[in-house]
């Protein structure tokens, strides 16, 4: 396992996308321009990008041990080799919970027979709805890889895009 950078200076209400691949600037760049849109009261949210290679081709896990050290952090998101080859530049959300120390030995024995999802991919659009949903425990992480699921193309979608007006 490389050793990685800790990572500084973000807010805690600001979502943390790490890039992974360097294989198409211009999709990164798409990226990008869909994580800096104004979102939340007044649009102050706003994302915490890292953008270094010392990163390039970096796991998921890797990425998860490095960023375990934030408490302030329940999901990190993964701009990876599919995140520049996908349409919709769909990023990996990863649940950074580490359940093994949070848990009484019972209790993750049962989760783990349960097979929850720990990741899930969402376009750029839904990054803040996730951060933020997780960030307050409104929403589990397990309910939003569902909704990722159901979607044809395994997407979770903003969810302002897929409301129906009646």
């Amino acid at each position: 396992m490389r050793v990685l950078p800790e990572i500084v200076g973000r807010d805690e209400f600001a979502a943390l996308i790490i890039r992974t691949d360097y294989s198409d600037e211009a999709a990164w760049q798409a990226v990008v321009a869909a994580l800096v849109q104004p979102w939340g009261e007044n649009g102050k949210l706003e994302a915490h990008v890292i953008d270094d290679p010392v990163w390039a081709e970096v796991t998921p896990d890797d990425v998860l041990a490095a960023v375990r050290r934030d408490e302030d952090l329940s999901v990190v998101f993964v701009a990876d080799r599919v995140t520049m080859q996908s349409a919709h530049c769909a990023l990996l959300a990863c649940d950074v919970w580490d359940e093994e120390e949070d848990l009484d030995p019972m209790y993750y024995q049962e989760l783990i027979a349960a097979s929850l999802p720990r990741e899930f991919r969402t376009a750029p659009a839904a990054v803040h709805d996730v951060h933020a949903n997780l960030s307050i425990a409104n929403v589990d992480f397990e309910e939003f890889a569902e909704e990722a699921s159901a979607d044809p193309e395994g997407v979770l979608r903003p969810f302002w895009a897929t409301a129906v007006s009646p």
